[in-house]
This record gives C-alpha cells, structure tokens and sequence, in this order.
C-alpha cells in the first residue's frame, strides 16, 4: 500500500487528498494534516465585514467528511519534513509517507512596512474580518477618509478591489458616504492587471467604476508606512485615514522555511515543474499557493505578484492527485499544465453587482478573455459559494 501525506487542507488539499482515495481506492492509504479542523471558503470572508456572511456559514468540519471517504485526518501542526527519511515532524507526533503532497496556503507578510500590522486590517482571516465589522461599527459614528488596497509585492488584488467596492456600498447605505473621502492604492501598473497582466477592456471598465462611485485611486504605488490616521505612500504622498484595509504579499509558511531540503525560493514556495512534482524530490508535490509560480510581464516602479485563487488551486490539487496515482501505476507520463496555462475564472463581486472574468489562459498569451459585467445582483458568485460549499461537503472533488 502506497501511503499519501497531504499537509494543508482547505482548496487544494482537500481536492488532492480526496482525488488520490477516490482513484486509489484500497491501494493507497491518504493522511491529511492540519491544525484547523474546519474547511474555510475564503472567497466569502470579504462580505463578513458587512454581515452577509457569518463565519458559520462559509465554513464546515472536515473530519467527519474525509472520514467518510476513508482519509485519516490528524489535527496537528506540521512543523517540518525530513526528505530523506520520509518523515514530518508535527507537534504531535511523526507521520511517514511515500508521497507528500504540499498544500499549506501562505502565510501573511504584515512587516512588509512599518503599521501595516499595527494600524491597517486585512479581511483575509476569519478573525481580520471580524475585527473589521467591529471597526466599521466604530467608524460610522465618527466617518473620515478611506484608503483600501494592496502593498508592494502583494498578490491577491481581486479580493481588496471586491473589499473596496463593497465598503462603498455600505458607506451609502448607512448615509454617511458623502463624509468619507476613499482612495484605492496599488502597485499594479494599471487598474485591472490582477497580477495577469490585465483583461480586454478591464481598464476602462475599473476606471469608469472609480469615476461612478467617486473613489480616488493611484496606481504604482507601494506602502511606506501606515500610522493611525494616514498612509504615507512610497512616492511621499500623505494620504489621510481614519480606517485602513490593505492586503499584504503572501510568503510560504514555516513548514516550508523550516524545512532547508525542499530548497524553497527566496520567498517560500516550491520548486515544481508542469506536473506539479518537486524539480528534484520526485516523491515530493506542490499543489495550490505553495506552488511558486513564475510571472511571465514585467514588474512595473513598484513590484506586485500574481493571484493564486481557488480555482487554480483546485486544478492543481487534482492535477498532483493524477500523477501520484500514474507514479504508483509504473507510468511514467504525467499530466501537465503549467499555472499560467489553467484557464481563468473567477467572480468579482462589486457590493451586490459583479464582474465575471473568464480566460482560456491566466497568463498571456490568450486566445479569448472577458471581463462581463452584471450591474444588478452578484448571483454568480453567491451560486458559485452554494456550488464549492455543496460539492466539498459531499466530498465530490471531481466535480469541476
């Protein structure tokens, strides 16, 4: 029996654990690892703030569904792997495994400027985005200016465009809009690169909603610091703040650091080739966030990242599943599929409107990419929550 470890267990580890039972049955025994025993549908947190969502309601136990399917699930911290010896160190105890599959997330790189982690919120935590509902409750007794976006090196521009959108929206709803200056700040070199590079028509689509709803915005722009009452930019404008919200880069997690013999990039992710298998440690897999991925445009004045969201993460985790299964199988060829060539989709929601993205290709060179705007509800995306939450509850990961 081949023995499967999986660390990490939200998008793509729940994907890669479940697809490496479900087509190696008996012959393959699965474990995941994870200090959380909750699934977390993290595209969701950005309407907690605001109270659309409740944590209860974009969140489920994952134990009793991998039992189910015959995964062992053990709750514990992975602290490091020894490759050589085949074995991951947790604050529990030591698991050996045959194949190991990396699929940890990141973990948040607040010190990339002085008060990011003192004065600004971030939503993408069940706790930050609490913390954020409880500010704004603050906030609207005594309303200022706004400033929202993305530091340097950061990745995840969907979510805090969908943040900012959506704080404009309950800032009219509770009728104190017309006393609250908001400004948007990005390293992007445009509005709308996402870190792919842009959209067709994705720009003047986003400036035609800043100019709509009246949001300030500067582009190539990183943080320099962040005080209680105001951002100071990298280009020495001042910007006034009474709340603040920024995403910061994503960096790998301390298991990757801690653990020298992955040979992880400068920033903690994992060394893959298109089949999602580690360049030099064939036994070893990366699916997901953990998965470095190398842009293919040019960084502009400031440098920013690409996005790696569910839906390549889901991908990914199905791909790593695939091939440890035609690994123990004696094949040698392996599917592949290199980050930038899964296709893009993905659902920006605008404060109860939407921007559906849709791409043959994340990354450039495409044949087809649009950006569809729906100016009326954000149905799509509430569906596509109903959707992941349903299929990963009834443990069908091959679903798409």
């Amino acid at each position: 029996m081949t023995t499967t470890v999986v660390v990490g267990g939200n998008f793509a580890g729940m994907t890669a654990a479940l697809e490496v039972k479900r087509k190696g049955k008996d012959q393959h025994k699965v474990i995941m690892i994870d200090k959380s025993p909750l699934f977390l549908f993290i595209p969701s947190l950005i309407w907690v703030p605001f109270g659309r969502r409740e944590i209860k309601d974009i969140s489920f136990r994952k134990d009793e569904i991998l039992k189910n399917k015959g995964i062992d699930f053990k709750i514990a911290e992975a602290l490091k792997v020894d490759v050589k010896k085949q074995v991951i160190i947790t604050n529990k105890e030591e698991v050996y495994y045959d194949n190991l599959v990396i699929a940890t997330g990141p973990k948040v790189k607040y010190d990339v400027a002085p008060g990011v982690e003192e004065f600004a919120y971030y939503v993408g935590t069940p706790n930050g985005a609490l913390k954020i509902r409880k500010a704004l409750e603050e906030f609207k007794q005594n309303p200022g200016s706004i400033v929202i976006g993305a530091t340097q090196n950061a990745g995840c521009m969907g979510a805090a465009y969908e943040f900012l959108f959506n704080i404009e929206k309950w800032l009219r709803e509770q009728q104190i809009r017309k006393k609250v200056d908001l400004y948007w700040i990005t390293p992007e070199t445009f509005l709308g690169h996402f870190g792919i590079d842009g959209i067709t028509g994705g720009e003047t689509m986003l400036k035609s909603f800043m100019k709509m709803f009246n949001i300030h915005y500067r582009t190539e722009v990183g943080v320099k610091e962040v005080k209680k009452d105001k951002v100071i930019l990298t280009t020495d404008e001042e910007l006034p703040s009474k709340f603040t919200m920024l995403m910061p880069p994503f960096i790998g997690v301390d298991f990757v650091s801690n653990s020298p013999e992955l040979k992880a990039t400068a920033t903690g992710y994992i060394p893959v080739t298109d089949d999602y298998r580690h360049i030099e440690i064939h036994n070893v897999w990366a699916a997901g966030i953990a998965v470095d991925v190398k842009l293919p445009f040019k960084p502009g004045k400031v440098p920013f990242s690409g996005p790696k969201t569910g839906y390549p993460s889901d991908e990914t985790g199905k791909i790593v599943a695939e091939n440890i299964i035609r690994v123990s199988e004696g094949k040698t060829e392996l599917k592949k599929k290199a980050w930038g060539k899964i296709p893009g989709i993905c659902i920006m929601d605008a404060g109860k409107k939407e921007v559906i993205i849709l791409s043959d290709k994340l990354f450039k060179p495409r044949k087809f990419a649009i950006m569809i705007p729906n100016i009326f509800y954000d149905f799509s995306k509430i569906l596509f929550e109903k959707y992941f939450l349903w299929k990963t509850k009834k443990g069908y990961s091959y679903l798409p």
